[in-house]
């Protein structure tokens, strides 16, 4: 079930970010009273799931989902229509268009994405408001991975600023150390500001890595299985587990560490219920498990900033421009070889399950605001074939007054979608050797 949910989230907000991508270099073509043939999303070689025709436009569902497309008379394109491109320009195609009207056709699309991603950073905020963990209020300090520890970190220290420079959020401090070539982590140990260095050996670490750093917290019960050792020895929600077999396990890491030692064997469980410390005995099961989730809903003082309508617009475009900022960072890294990102890049399988298993209208809404921002900022690359590569070419023009001749725009093209078509192949064939891995 969960993977139905993922798929339907996927396609539902593919659709919206093709439909409205296209609907930007249609609405400019129209702008400009140029001639739109067709109007698909997504792609329909062979065959159409729906088509129908309205006045001088088909409008259709395609049924391979990797994108979608606007056929715009007068234009090389996709379609690769030599033979339009061979009859003599009319004053309704794409072509007999001054170039400043053709740029705007071809920036239609990014511009909407763009401005989609402005809009529902901006509604996310009026209707939900923005919570988050503050740095400072991680009272516990933090649990670290054999990578963490590997650089100097240990359980318990907590994060003061990376290079010197104050980190507003918790969640931001991984993707800081990865994006910003942070140099140095300032911990408070004990009461002892310590400074640890973040070697360049650590990035291809962190890409793979998703628990390099966690939140200490001590261990409440929240909820207790039926049947379960937990159960049967007595164990309720609330209670907070402070000992093992009269070992001090003040923390849910050091509970859990310890618990795997008594795997098939009997152990008293300390726990402090009211003002009272009590001691219950239970069974491990083989597993290592006494049934038993945490409830942290109480332990961190999170931080929650409303906003009004008028407050969420600037706010909306504050968050756009930063998620922006964030992914062209990530092509900085991509490019770096040491740092073995290429390894990193996804295809549907990784874009898909982004999404979580249940549905979220707030997770929902944020994931497509941002891929959103990333389909917008990868069109326009100057890649052929790409809205990036025909604006590159348009720019050109402008400047010198020179257009690129058909010929050279057309084998532009072909070189472009060799080029997507191996970029995709790549992508899908790492989430593919991903899912052997």
């Amino acid at each position: 079930m969960e993977i139905l949910i993922k798929i339907g989230q996927l396609l539902l907000s593919l659709s919206i970010l093709v439909v409205l991508h296209e609907a930007g270099h249609f609405t400019f073509a129209k702008i400009f009273k140029t001639r739109v043939e067709k109007f698909y999303m997504f792609f329909n070689p062979w065959f159409s799931l729906v088509k129908k025709k309205i006045g001088e436009t088909e409008y259709g569902i395609g049924w391979l989902p990797l994108g979608g497309y606007v056929k715009i008379a007068g234009m090389i394109d996709e379609s690769m229509d030599k033979e339009q491109m061979k009859k003599p320009p009319q004053p309704w195609e794409f072509r007999s268009k001054p170039a400043w009207q053709r740029f705007f056709i071809m920036f239609g699309g990014v511009f909407v994405n763009f401005l989609l991603a402005f809009f529902i950073y901006s509604m996310i905020l009026f209707t939900w408001g923005e919570e988050y963990l503050p740095v400072e209020n991680v009272k516990y300090g933090v649990v670290c991975d054999s990578a963490a520890q590997s650089i100097g970190l240990k359980n318990g220290d907590k994060i003061l600023t990376l290079d010197n420079n104050k980190v507003k959020k918790f969640s931001s401090i991984v993707p800081n150390i990865l994006l910003d070539d942070v140099k140095t982590i300032q911990v408070n140990r004990n009461g002892k500001i310590l400074n640890i260095e973040v070697p360049e050996s650590l990035i291809p670490i962190l890409l793979k890595d998703n628990n390099f750093i966690s939140l200490r917290f001590p261990f409440i019960i929240g909820e207790v299985a039926k049947i379960s050792a937990a159960k049967t020895a007595g164990l309720i929600k609330g209670d907070r587990i402070v000992g093992l077999n009269h070992k001090n396990v003040e923390y849910a890491d050091e509970f859990t560490k310890e618990l795997k030692k008594y795997k098939n064997k009997q152990v008293v469980v300390s726990v402090i219920r009211g003002i009272d410390t009590l001691d219950f005995t239970a069974n491990i099961s083989e597993s290592g498990m006494l049934g038993i989730s945490a409830d942290i809903s109480k332990v961190f003082e999170l931080k929650k900033v409303n906003y009004t309508f008028i407050q969420a617009i600037p706010a909306g475009v504050n968050k756009s421009y930063k998620m922006g900022a964030s992914y062209l960072k990530q092509f900085k890294i991509l490019f770096k070889p040491e740092t073995e990102a290429y390894k990193s890049v996804g295809g549907f399988i990784a874009i898909g399950n982004i999404f979580p298993g249940q549905w979220n209208w707030l997770s929902f809404w944020s994931l497509t605001a941002f891929l959103s921002i990333m389909l917008a900022i990868i069109n326009i690359l100057p890649i052929p074939a790409l809205d990036g590569g025909h604006i590159l070419f348009l720019v050109y023009e402008i400047i010198t007054r020179r257009k690129p001749s058909d010929k050279f725009l057309e084998y532009a093209q072909m070189v472009g979608m060799l080029i997507l078509f191996a970029l995709l192949i790549f992508a899908n064939g790492n989430d593919i050797i991903k899912l052997f891995n």
